[in-house]
């Protein structure tokens, strides 16, 4: 026997020799003799029982052994006798200690398991019948146990000898005799040098020895503990090994008596014939085991066994009583089992032959092997652990079992996406046969039955092969577990029936029958109708037919796809619910009538457009489902149509039920133009008053449909069913133009609906999904390009008025909520949307962060089309295209044509019906390049996806595949950053996966990140733990971080140029489609402007012969009709030119037409008009020569275009389109922000929101420190010089000087960094009399130009400072001291822009940002305060703003020059009295600045933006007002639009003091003074913002 034979056994109860006191397991008291009384004190001081009289009571808890003094019981069964009735016990009689070998044999459980008999249903061998069967067996677990430490021991030495190659085991029922041999290598016949025995003796007579106790050895074996095959020696009344070994050229053989205690001497003879083996015979102890003999079920068991080693040992022929089992590896034995239940089956079916199971096997690695095959229902595994029979399972059966049930998830999603199962109900219908070898394997006990191991310890990791899960999901375990789901669905839905029943409650929208429910519900009808409004027009319908028979139920929307719908679904959902109670159905029932229905029919109200057929298709298709008797059922099913369209003319009405059915009608009926169409779109079109005229004509409304045939269920599956897409595609190609349904015949088979009416949805979803690989665009896409051509849009408008309008004009029959979502997705440009932009994004219209989810609603945004746009689709191709029409007016083309094909710029999504599509987005640049080499005959290159602003990679790994991948770098040791996402990745389902792998408890691989994103940058910065970043290392960033996703291009269909779905296989493909359009097109352009060319010529020719010939006096005209006149143009061969638009817009010129062109001669042609309504002022020969000129001119132009090709004209236009895109990618480029921008500021200190709730203060917040609403709060970082006297001088300086002190309060650099900007640079700060010349220098961070400010050399009128500069700004003559008393805005008509009158008080902090002379540059924001809350006022006093500029158009021009000298005083005292500075702000109220320092601007919220004030007060500042002007165009354009709303303030002359008294009073106060509401008249709205900080 091998040196391993010793069986595995976690020992962590009694057994040790160390443990003398280890509690007693006790039995059933069955035969327990002692008598146990109440404990009084349970063996409180067991020290002191020797010297002091023991309680009567035993202690259950104290560690006691009953044994008798032989410690050679017969059995566990038969308990110790107990101390004489009323006998105390000493202590020594109460506590014992047992050897190793007594507690062995007294306490079985422990070692061997139980050694009571067992009655289980267990596998065995039926010898009679050759085969395996389960079945009941009675059995002792105990001695099955040590037979089988035996039976593993021996199959152990094929691991440790791989020449074993036979194993015979005997078992002799009648002697009570087994035994065990294998030819396996010998036990070592030699002395130990520790133990001074012989190995064998060691290993089969001594407990505790084992060669199992090197844990750093990983072993193949069943052994571990060291008690195996000792167990077996002790439980049996003769032992003997026998053993051969070829090294000592010994044979050994030894034998144990009476449970091991004897051992007989070791015979020791020679091997001549170099023999090696091991057999072990033994007797086991019956009586121990409550056993008189073996008996046939235990037989059964251990030839089971046997047979399991046959199985399981590679390599091995196993005999069984000298017999050789004829099983071969472990797939043949796995076929016993199924053979065995083949035959059970059969016999339960009472003769039937079964088809045997089709066993699924694989050998994975060395280790494992794998079988699969389907169960009845329950859970069935056969599993083997280094040939230990886990009859439990355990770790092993889990893994794969776990790794077959997820990959089956798939496979039955698949197969039925309705059927929700988890893995543990799909490894109910699984039989696991597994056959593992484990790396030291540990058990739940010395039983062995369930195996331990965590499964990272296996070894080896078993992972099973696609091709055995494939074969897997092909095999019967799919429908079985379907078919269990659909039961358990049924149970569950039978739970939701209807029932007949008079009265239904809890559905207030339904209008119920009276009659429904009752004997007559036979004669009832449910009315379906879709939506509410469908329903009030049933209802008004039913005046007519009456309640009784009639119930009215609306459908919210479509109904349920319950084909392929989830169980769930199906239980959740309230409108399949609700027709289930309202009609009374019944789960599962064969209806052979409508009896035990609350209905007798149900009627279809739907409208007649495509949608409405889509509702029709999937209620036949719910009652296909789960009702099919009903659709068997003559009329049940009945649908109510109503006209689509009716035509009038007088008293003659004609209704038509389908559109092609009313085209057909305008092609034969010639005078179709003279009748009215109105076109009903919905029920809800129809009126009360048509409701009647339906309902009262019942018979030629109602169609029912015709008994549903078998064959015609298969097409409810085609149009419905998800399985059927590849069928369906089929179905849609065989549609042909003009198909309709024919709603005169008297029933409608189920056949005519599908292939006739419900076929038109489903194209019709299509052409909604799919795009035209014309132009790229989807109808609602092109809808909203049409619309914004023909508006003619220049400026932006509101989304949601752009939806009104395009609903209007372009026949959009969809809900306005689509198609704002169209318009948003084409004005989208942030990373991973459009490459090209058609609308401008002027607003919010969503980031990359959600995938522009996070869009505003479209009452705040705006758009307009971007320059793109007409570079793509040239205005000359519009009239090329062939257009739609909706209610007879013309709408968009069938489609556009681009210059490139702007399906691969933007690329596109959808699913239609039966197909969907991916096109990926191109880089504009390379379409371009690959077009010019089409032109040049020349092979086009490959090209790869490519997304504007992307910075990651993107890499074709095969053919249609490409991966894209984001950026991630190293750091440190613990940092990295992430600078990149992929595509259609965004950053907020990024972080979600971030925040997953920091761990619940943050105990992930990350241990923090940081966020320093913009809209267009992603930027994370992310801190790990050390292990974490070895892990991300080893297993690659990218992957790790999740950062790689797929981009596929074998999914690119679109619509082609003949209206057909057509698969392209690759981006060039598509180019080549179309450039011949494309290139014909040209042609048509060219041959179009041609045309236009000489019908212009022909136009000015007959002009200047028309005008000559009656100067000539060869035509009267005067004095004659207009017919004779026509009549006699026509011999002269003048050409007639029918009056058109296009003609008109073609060329015709205002100053040729006469305005009395309206007027025409009854019956007379106005082919003429363009000669005949031509002024008297044309008749002239300046005329003539001018007209003739034009003509030479025109010829000209059309001798150019006639020499040019389509080519030269493409290539104009490619030219174009580049300068285009080059110049929107440098506009997208300067608005984003630089990667790491937001990161370098996040280095410095960034500002909190005190800090700029104290800096806004201090930059709008007055001198004037008297206590008004609030002090501004000097910031802590502001250490400029001289801050004492900028708060009092500027009062007693003259008022230049005061001008100039905006100074006081200098913007400090601290500031600008908290704001994240860098610093400006340190500017001069100029005179305070403002005598020296200031040259402010542009910012680095400022969009003014370089400007230079200068003391002005005299006296300049206003209109002089103007037209010295060229700035919008007009500037004021600062020494225009009588200016004053007049209005304050003289010119205020020519000037479109003046500089805001600055408030009296320490007025020098009125400054903006933009540069001024003798300003400190620092003082940017700071300085501007409140002269931008002051209007400039007109001359009539009113406060004008009509005339304002937006910002932009003072940016790049340089400031005039200026007098400065005294222009200071005269602004104070302009500016002087609150009161008028009260009224001023009353209009003109302060706007909090930005926080961002580049674009710092106060600029004024309500009403006129930034209106300055009067610009004698500040001619010695001008720039100040460039700051005042920024604002948005959005802002003028509602200023302007509300100037009339406010009335201006009546002029106060009178109450404005003098200038000086105005100088000097401004001692008095250091901040401007900021008016209450109640002195500026309650404008609440209008005050500065700050008055909320009360």
């Amino acid at each position: 026997m091998s040196a391993s034979e010793d069986e595995n056994f976690d020992l962590d109860v009694s057994g040790s020799e160390s443990d003398g006191y280890t509690p007693v397991k006790k039995k059933a008291p069955a035969k327990a003799a002692k008598p146990v009384s109440k404990a009084s004190k349970p063996a409180a001081k067991p020290k002191a029982a020797p010297k002091k009289k023991v309680l009567v009571d035993k202690d259950d808890n104290a560690e006691v052994a009953e044994i008798d003094d032989s410690g050679d019981e017969a059995g566990p069964s038969e308990p110790a006798p107990a101390a004489a009735s009323g006998k105390k016990k000493t202590a020594s009689e109460t506590y014992q200690k047992l050897t190793q070998l007594e507690h062995i044999l007294k306490r079985p459980d422990s070692y061997i398991g139980s050694v009571e008999s067992l009655t289980a249903p267990m596998w065995v061998w039926d010898s009679e019948n050759k085969r395996m069967v389960l079945r009941e067996i009675k059995y002792v677990p105990g001695f099955f146990k040590i037979v089988d430490e035996i039976l593993v021991n021996a199959a152990d030495n094929k691991i440790n000898d791989a020449n074993m190659d036979t194993l015979k085991i005997t078992i002799d029922a009648e002697n009570n005799t087994i035994s065990v041999y294998n030819n396996g290598r010998g036990i070592p016949i030699e002395m130990h040098s520790r133990e001074k025995i012989y190995i064998p003796e060691l290993i089969f007579g001594h407990l505790l020895s084992s060669s199992n106790y090197d844990d750093d050895e990983k072993k193949l074996t069943g052994g571990r503990n060291g008690y195996g095959a000792k167990l077996a020696n002790i439980y049996s009344t003769e032992f003997t090994v026998e053993t051969a070994d070829k090294n000592s050229a010994q044979k050994y053989t030894q034998t144990w008596t009476d449970n091991m205690s004897k051992m007989g001497k070791a015979k020791i003879t020679k091997n001549g014939k170099k023999e090696e083996y091991t057999r072990v015979t033994f007797k086991p102890d019956l009586i121990r085991f409550g056993m008189d003999a073996i008996d046939d079920d235990t037989v059964a068991l251990l030839k089971k066994r046997v047979y399991d080693m046959a199985g399981t040992v590679k390599d091995v022929k196993v005999f069984l009583n000298d017999e050789r089992l004829k099983v071969k590896g472990f797939k043949q034995y796995v076929e016993l089992y199924l053979s065995s239940a083949a035959e059970q089956a059969q016999a339960e079916s009472g003769g039937a032959a079964q088809a045997k199971q089709t066993v699924i096997y694989e050998q994975v690695g060395k280790r494992w092997e794998v079988a699969f095959a389907v169960s009845d229902g329950q859970f069935q595994h056969v599993s083997f652990a280094n040939s230990i029979a886990t009859t439990k399972g355990g770790t092993h059966v889990n893994t794969i079992a776990d790794q077959i049930a997820k990959n089956l998830v798939t496979s039955i999603t698949k197969k039925n996406k309705a059927a929700t199962v988890k893995p543990a109900q799909i490894k109910s219908h699984m039989w696991i046969f597994v056959n593992a070898l484990i790396e030291n394997p540990t058990f739940d006990s010395q039983t062995k039955e369930t195996l331990t191991l965590s499964a990272s310890k296996f070894g080896t990791k078993p992972t099973l092969s696609e091709d055995f899960h494939k074969k897997v999901g092909k095999s019967a375990i799919v429908d079985e577990v379907l078919n269990w789901a659909k039961n358990r669905a049924d149970r569950e839905l039978k739970k939701t029936d209807g029932n007949r029943r008079n009265r239904l409650s809890g559905m207030p929208k339904l209008s119920d029958a009276n009659n429904a429910g009752t004997r007559k519900a036979g004669d009832c009808t449910l009315i379906l109708t879709e939506g509410d409004s469908a329903k009030s027009l049933a209802v008004a319908g039913l005046s007519v037919v009456g309640r009784d028979n009639y119930g009215v139920f609306p459908l919210r929307g479509k109904l349920l796809n319950v084909r392929d719908a989830k169980h769930d679904q199906i239980l959740k959902n309230e409108e399949i619910q609700n027709i289930k109670k309202i009609l009374g159905l019944q789960h599962n029932k064969e209806y052979k009538d409508v009896a035990s229905l609350r209905y007798g029919s149900i009627m279809i109200m739907t409208d007649q457009d495509h949608d409405g057929s889509h509702i029709k298709g999937l209620i036949l298709n719910y009652l296909d489902h789960f009702y099919p008797s009903l659709l068997k059922i003559p009329k049940f099913l009945v649908e109510f149509v109503t006209p689509i369209v009716r035509v009038r003319k007088g008293s003659q009405l004609i209704n038509f039920f389908t559109l092609p059915e009313y085209e057909q009608w305008l092609e034969d009926t010639p005078d179709s133009h003279k009748w009215t169409a109105k076109y009903y779109k919905g029920l809800g079109t129809s009126q009360d008053s048509d409701a009647r005229d339906y309902f009262s004509h019942m018979g030629k409304h109602m169609i029912p449909f015709s008994v549903v045939k078998e064959e015609e269920r298969e097409l409810i599956e085609l149009a419905f069913s998800k399985k059927k897409a590849d069928d369906r595609k089929e179905w849609l190609r065989q549609l042909k133009p003009g198909t309709f349904l024919d709603h005169t015949a008297k029933e409608i088979t189920i056949t005519d609906f599908i292939n006739h009416e419900l076929i038109l949805f489903s194209m019709a979803d299509n052409v909604r999904s799919i795009p035209s690989v014309a132009d790229g665009l989807k109808p609602g896409q092109r809808k909203v390009i049409w619309a914004c051509f023909k508006r003619k849009l220049k400026t932006e408008i509101k989304v949601a008025q752009l939806v009104g309008y395009i609903s209007e004009k372009s026949g959009y029959h969809h809900g306005e909520v689509s198609l704002q979502m169209t318009i948003v997705n084409l004005a989208q440009d942030y990373v991973g949307s459009n490459n090209i932009n058609l609308l401008m994004p002027n607003g919010q219209f969503g980031t990359r962060d959600q995938g522009g989810k996070d869009h505003a609603s479209a009452r705040y945004i705006f758009t307009e089309p971007s320059p793109m746009a007409r570079a793509l689709f040239h205005p000359m191709d519009d009239p090329l295209f062939t257009y739609l029409k909706d209610d007879s007016n013309p709408i968009e083309p069938e489609w556009y044509l681009p210059v490139v094909p702007l399906i691969l710029i933007n690329g596109a999504e959808g699913i239609g019906t039966g197909w969907s599509t991916n096109v990926p987005s191109y880089n504009p640049m390379d379409i371009v390049a690959n077009i010019r080499r089409l032109m040049n005959a020349q092979e086009q290159e490959v090209m790869l996806p490519w997304w504007r602003g992307f910075k990651g990679s993107i890499k074709k790994v095969s053919e249609h595949k490409y991966d894209v991948t984001g950026i991630v770098n190293k750091i440190d040791d613990t940092t990295v950053e992430i600078l990149e996402l992929p595509i259609h990745k965004w950053t907020q389902t990024y972080k979600l996966e971030l925040e997953a792998m920091c761990g619940d408890k943050g105990d992930g691989p990350i241990k923090d990140y940081k966020e320093y994103h913009d809209n267009v940058n992603v930027h994370f910065i992310i801190t790990m733990t050390e292990k974490g970043m070895q892990k991300a290392e080893e297993q690659g960033f990218m992957e790790f971080f999740k950062l790689t996703s797929k981009v596929n291009t074998s999914n690119m269909m679109c619509f082609d140029f003949d209206g057909k779905i057509k698969k392209y296989a690759s981006p060039e493909e598509i180019i080549e489609d179309f450039y011949p359009i494309r290139l014909a097109y040209y042609q048509k352009r060219k041959d179009f402007m041609a045309n236009e060319l000489q019908e212009q010529l022909d136009k000015v020719s007959n002009q200047a012969r028309f005008i000559k010939m009656i100067v000539d006096k060869e035509l009267i005209i005067s004095g004659r009709k207009k017919a004779d006149i026509v009549v006699e143009l026509k011999k002269k061969n003048f050409r007639p030119l029918p009056k058109t638009k296009k003609i008109r817009a073609a060329g015709e010129t205002d100053d040729i037409q006469d305005d009395d062109e309206d007027e025409e001669v009854a019956g007379a042609s106005t082919d003429y008009d363009y000669l005949l309504n031509m002024s008297i002022s044309s008749l002239t020969r300046e005329r003539i020569d001018k007209l003739l000129q034009q003509a030479k001119d025109k010829e000209a132009e059309l001798l150019v275009l006639l020499e040019r090709k389509p080519v030269e004209i493409w290539n104009e236009d490619l030219d174009r389109f580049v300068g285009e895109w080059q110049e929107n990618c440098r506009v997208w480029d300067q608005k984003a922000v630089a990667p790491g921008t937001v990161a370098k500021k996040g280095k410095r200190k960034q500002p909190t929101l005190a800090a700029m709730m104290r800096k806004k203060t201090k930059k709008e917040g007055d001198d004037d420190d008297s206590g008004d609403d609030f002090k501004p709060t000097k910031a802590a970082a502001a250490k400029k010089k001289a801050t004492d006297d900028a708060k009092l001088k500027p009062a007693r300086k003259p008022a230049s000087a005061a001008a100039s002190s905006s100074k006081v309060e200098p913007k400090d650099d601290d500031d600008d960094d908290d704001d994240g900007i860098p610093p400006a640079p340190p500017k001069k700060a100029s005179n305070a009399a403002g005598k020296k010349k200031a040259v402010a220098k542009k910012d680095s961070d400022d969009d003014m130009s370089e400007f230079e400010v200068e003391k002005p050399k005299a006296k300049a009128t206003k209109k002089a400072s103007k037209a010295e500069s060229d700035s919008d700004v007009e500037m004021l003559d600062a020494l225009d001291i009588p200016s004053k008393k007049k209005p304050a805005n003289d010119d205020d008509d020519d000037s479109d822009m003046e500089p805001p009158k600055p408030v009296a008080k320490g007025k020098g902090k009125a400054a903006p940002k933009r540069k001024t002379p003798e300003v400190v540059e620092d003082d940017s924001d700071d300085m501007f305060t409140k002269p931008v809350a002051k209007k400039k006022k007109s001359e009539d006093g009113s406060v004008a703003s009509g005339s304002q500029k937006s910002v932009t158009d003072f940016f790049g021009k340089a400031a005039p020059k200026k007098p400065t000298g005294t222009a200071g005083t005269t602004a104070r005292k302009a500016s002087g009295t609150t009161t008028k500075a009260a009224a001023m702000k009353k209009k003109q109220p302060t706007v909090p600045k930005d926080d961002d320092a580049e674009s710092q601007d106060d600029v004024p919220v309500k009403k006129k933006p930034a209106a300055p004030a009067a610009r004698k007060a500040s001619g010695s500042k001008p720039v100040p007002k460039k700051k005042a002007v920024e604002t948005s165009d959005d802002e003028m354009a509602q200023d302007k639009d509300s100037d009339d709303d406010i009335p201006p303030p009546p002029p106060k002359r009178i109450e404005a003091p003098p200038r000086r008294a105005a100088a000097a009073k401004a001692t008095a106060k250091k901040y401007i003074e900021i008016p209450s509401s109640d002195e500026e008249g309650g404008g609440g709205a209008e005050e500065s913002d700050f008055d909320d900080f009360d």
